[in-house]
C-alpha cells in the first residue's frame, strides 16, 4: 500500500475507483493504451466469480469448450447486423508469418460465427439438440475510452453458445441465463439488479431479443453487468445451420448466446466499496479472514505467532479462506489500513491478553469503528463464529445495496421530471411508447439510456411521459458506464 492513499468518493468517484485499483492491488495498466494487467489479488477475485458461474452453469447442463481466437473476416460479414454493429470495434491481423494473409482475421470480439461454423458440422438431426456450450475465454473489442475492469480493449469473460429445436426452446433458455447471472450478481455479489428486456436500440447486435441485469453503482450510474441474447435463427440462417427435425424435415436451429466479463469485478468495487477501499462479499474474497498478531515485547513474539497460527489452521481446517499477517516490520495500525483496503471481511486481531483468555477479537469490514468488533470471542467457537459472520456479513452487503438502489430510483410522469431525476444521477422509471428516434432523442439531450424494461411492471396500462400516448410498459432510464 503506497503513502498516496484514496481520494474520497464525495470528492472524486473516478479518481476514487482507480485509486482503490492501484492501493488494493487489483490491476494496472497494460503498454499497449486500453489494456490492463490484472494483478494475482484481482486475478484471485475473478477466480471466485468463475467458480460461482461455472457451477451454475453445470448445474443447467452446460459443458465448457474452447474456441479460436481468430476468426476469418468472411465469418463476420455473414450476418448483417452483427458486422455492422461490431465493425468499429475490431481488431484486424494482416499480416502471419512475415507475409500478407489471404484473408484478414480477426481478433475474437466475440464467437457467434465460428460457432455457428461448427454447429453447422456438428448438428445434423434433432437428435443432436440441445447443443449447451460454454467456453471461458479473452475477447478484444478495439474501445476509445477505457477504464479498468469497466471497458477495456481485452477482457476477461464467459460465453454460453446454445443451439435449440425451436424458438420456444431458445427464448426460455435466455430467460433462464438471465436469472441464472441474476442468481449469481444478488447471492455471491450481494450485488441487486434490475432485470429486462433491452430496447431495440440497445439489444445485441444480430438478436431478436436481449436481456439484460442493471446494476447501480455508488455514484448512482447504471451498469450493465451480465446480458443474455435469444438470436433466434439469424446466425443460422447466415451460416446454413439446419437440422432434420422428428418428421425429417430440415430446419434452422435456434440460438442462444449469453455472458458476463471482468465488468463484474468492477461493480463489485463500485457497488460496496468506501473510503477505506474495498468491501468484498465474502463469498468472492479471496481472503475471507486475515488474523494480524499484536505484540510490544520481543518474549511475546513467540507466544503471540503461535497462537496466530493455531487460528488460522482451525479455520482453514474449517473451509475458510484465511491467511496469518507474517509481517513483523509494520505497525498493527498499518496492518488493520492494508488488510481494510484489500476489503477482508473479518480482521482477527490477538495479542498476549487474548491468548491468556483463549479469545481473540473480530473485527467487520463493513461495519467501521467500534460497532464492528466482536471481543473476547473463544477460540475454540471460532470456526462457528465466523462462518456465522460471513453468512451475516454477506446477506448484509445485499440488503444495505438493494436498499441504495431502490431508494434512487425515481417515477417520472413528462419529459421534464425524467430530465430532472436523471440530472441529479438517479434512476427515471416511466411509461414508455417512444420511438428509436425519441430514444436517441433523450440520449443527446440527457445523456440517458433505456437501461432495460424491466420484468417486473405494474398493473394495468399508463401514458408514456414523453408522447402521452397509450403504454404498455415501463422503462428504466439512466446515465451508465
Amino acid at each position: 500500500m503506497s503513502e498516496e492513499g484514496v481520494t474520497p468518493r464525495s470528492e472524486d468517484y473516478s479518481r476514487w475507483y482507480l485509486d482503490v485499483i492501484r492501493e488494493a492491488e487489483l490491476a494496472d495498466y497494460g503498454p499497449v493504451r486500453g489494456t490492463m494487467i490484472i494483478r494475482p489479488y484481482g486475478y484471485a477475485i475473478w477466480e471466485n466469480i468463475q467458480k460461482g458461474l461455472d457451477r451454475r452453469f453445470k448445474e443447467t447442463g452446460h459443458q465448457n469448450a474452447y474456441f479460436p481466437l481468430f476468426i476469418p473476416y468472411s465469418f463476420i460479414q455473414k450476418e448483417k447486423q452483427h458486422v455492422e454493429g461490431f465493425s468499429p470495434e475490431l481488431a484486424l491481423v494482416t499480416i502471419g508469418g512475415g507475409k500478407e494473409l489471404e484473408e484478414p482475421l480477426i481478433v475474437r470480439p466475440t464467437s457467434e460465427t465460428v460457432v455457428n461454423h461448427m454447429f453447422t458440422q456438428w448438428i445434423k438431426s434433432y437428435r443432436d439438440l440441445p447443443m449447451l456450450l460454454n467456453q471461458w475465454a479473452n475477447v478484444v473489442r478495439w474501445e476509445m475510452r477505457t477504464r479498468p475492469f469497466l471497458r477495456t480493449l481485452e477482457f476477461l469473460w464467459q460465453e454460453g453458445h446454445t443451439a435449440h429445436a425451436s424458438a420456444e426452446e431458445a427464448e426460455a433458455e435466455a430467460m433462464r441465463m438471465i436469472e441464472v447471472y441474476r442468481d449469481f450478481s444478488e447471492n455471491d455479489g450481494a450485488v441487486p439488479v434490475v432485470v429486462g428486456r433491452k430496447s431495440r436500440l440497445e439489444r445485441f447486435a444480430g438478436a431478436v431479443h436481449s436481456y439484460s441485469m442493471e446494476a447501480m453503482m455508488g455514484d448512482k450510474r447504471a451498469l450493465q453487468a451480465g446480458t443474455s441474447h435469444n438470436l433466434g435463427q439469424n446466425f443460422a440462417r447466415a451460416f446454413g445451420t439446419q437440422f432434420l427435425d422428428r418428421d425429417n424435415q430440415l430446419q434452422y436451429i435456434c440460438q442462444t448466446s449469453w455472458g458476463l466479463s471482468t465488468r463484474f469485478e468492477g461493480a463489485v468495487i463500485m457497488v460496496h466499496g468506501d473510503d477505506k477501499g474495498l468491501i468484498l462479499p465474502p463469498r468472492l474474497a479471496p481472503i475471507q479472514a486475515v488474523v494480524v498478531p499484536i505484540w510490544r515485547k520481543d518474549e511475546e513474539k513467540a507466544p503471540v505467532m503461535a497462537g496466530a497460527e493455531e487460528i488460522r489452521r482451525v479455520l482453514a481446517d474449517a473451509g475458510i479462506r484465511t491467511n496469518l499477517d507474517l509481517d513483523d516490520q509494520r505497525t498493527p495500525g498499518w496492518k488493520f489500513n492494508f488488510w481494510e483496503m484489500k476489503g477482508v471481511p473479518i480482521r482477527i486481531e490477538v495479542g498476549p491478553r487474548d491468548l491468556q483468555n483463549r479469545s481473540c477479537v473480530l473485527a467487520r469490514r463493513d461495519v467501521p469503528g467500534k460497532e464492528g468488533k466482536l471481543v473476547g470471542v473463544p477460540i475454540d467457537l471460532l470456526p462457528d463464529r465466523v462462518n456465522s459472520l460471513l453468512e451475516e456479513i454477506q446477506s448484509g452487503m445485499l440488503t444495505k445495496a438493494r436498499a441504495f438502489l431502490e431508494s434512487n430510483i425515481f417515477d417520472c410522469k413528462s419529459y421534464g421530471e425524467l430530465t430532472e431525476i436523471v440530472s441529479g444521477g438517479a434512476w427515471a422509471r416511466g411509461w414508455w411508447a417512444g420511438s428509436d428516434g425519441d430514444e436517441l432523442r433523450i440520449k443527446e439531450e440527457t445523456g440517458a439510456t433505456v437501461r432495460c424494461i424491466p420484468f417486473e411492471q405494474p398493473s394495468g396500462p399508463g401514458s408514456c411521459f414523453l408522447t402521452g400516448q397509450p403504454a404498455a410498459e415501463v422503462a428504466i432510464f439512466a446515465k451508465a458506464y
